[in-house]
């Protein structure tokens, strides 16, 4: 198995490997509940790839990377209007890191937020 593309889990019955992906998916459903997210971005350019309504690519917005046996999350985020930003950057960081160590047993390094862009909710 390719050791930067999944994190390995020993035990005495044999090995469990766990792929971005699946850190990535943790992660995009965790950074949904947190009040104040408009959706998530692509990149640092602020590409709009999703809305929170749809769930299509659920990794998009997401970087995960493996450091020995932790992992460092990236989050490229829209916040909504009004919010305040650096409170909502804060419970993306303490959600995700308590999702990803309660599902996965493995110690979370690092949540990196990127705020690209606010999103304004539409009036009917």
């Amino acid at each position: 198995m390719p050791e930067n593309h999944y994190i390995t889990r020993m035990s005495e019955q044999g090995s469990v490997y766990i792929s971005e992906e699946v850190v990535a998916t943790i992660v995009s459903e965790a950074v949904r509940e947190v009040d104040g997210i408009g959706g998530f971005a692509h990149s640092l350019g602020g590409e709009i790839v999703e809305l929170l309504g749809g769930k299509k690519n659920i990794g998009r917005g997401v970087k995960i990377a493996f450091e020995e046996n932790e992992v460092v999350v990236e989050a490229f985020i829209l916040i909504k209007y009004g919010m305040v930003i650096s409170d909502v950057a804060r419970a993306v960081q303490e959600k995700v890191s308590e999702s990803v160590e309660a599902i996965m047993g493995v110690r979370v390094k690092a949540v990196n937020v990127t705020v690209c862009g606010i999103a304004f909710e539409k009036t009917k």
